[in-house]
């Protein structure tokens, strides 16, 4: 899946972006990675991958990220977003669930460089609404998570805190893992010192 093939569903795609960063230093979105905004290289990622629409959820700094965006339409911002990854995967796919084409969400995380548009592909290919999936690296799950729309609103009701839908995916007999190790890694960036020095290609 790559640029939206007009005969296959639409899958949206749903960027969280809202953290402070407290370790980090600052709102990871508008760090830089090779000149250009975290927020705009996992937004392109996305895009490029295929998903429409986007929402990108905003919490922290959400005035200076939003300004960022090349459509303001595409923020969402999360109420609570201080609580955690929770209250931003609740906000995003209330955003979502307005729409009526895709059948599912892939849900991408700001601050994580060595996931590209490949990974996003592979994870998303065979996406229906019924579709519970996660990447994997050397079967250690990570992001990106496809959510099918039939669990939004079941998600929703149940993402809190820090965990977002972890619990929840926790308890998921058909939850399938897509190895993704060969094309990258889902190491995040905790620290300014994680970023890598030339954005991976």
């Amino acid at each position: 899946m790559t640029a939206h093939d007009p005969g296959t569903p639409p899958i949206a795609g749903l960027l969280l972006a809202a953290g402070a960063g407290r370790r980090f230093g600052g709102p990871k979105a508008l760090a830089e990675l090779g000149g250009q905004p975290l927020v705009l290289r996992a937004l392109a990622i996305l895009t490029a991958a295929g998903c429409h629409p986007i929402r990108v959820v905003l919490g922290a700094a959400a005035d200076e990220v939003s300004a960022l965006l090349p459509d303001p339409a595409q923020a969402v911002r999360a109420a609570g977003w201080e609580t955690g990854m929770g209250a931003s995967l609740k906000a995003g796919l209330a955003a979502l669930d307005q729409e009526t084409g895709p059948v599912a969400a892939l849900v991408h995380l700001v601050d994580l460089p060595w996931v590209g548009a490949d990974i996003l592909a592979r994870v998303a290919a065979d996406a229906t609404p019924e579709t519970v999936a996660r990447a994997a690296y050397e079967d250690v799950p990570g992001h990106p998570v496809l959510l099918g729309r039939r669990w939004w609103a079941e998600i929703a009701e149940t993402a809190q805190g820090d965990r977002g839908a972890r619990d929840w995916l926790a308890g998921r007999p058909d939850l399938e893992l897509i190895e993704c190790g060969d094309l990258g890694s889902g190491r995040d960036v905790d620290h300014r010192t994680d970023l890598p020095s030339t954005p991976p290609s």
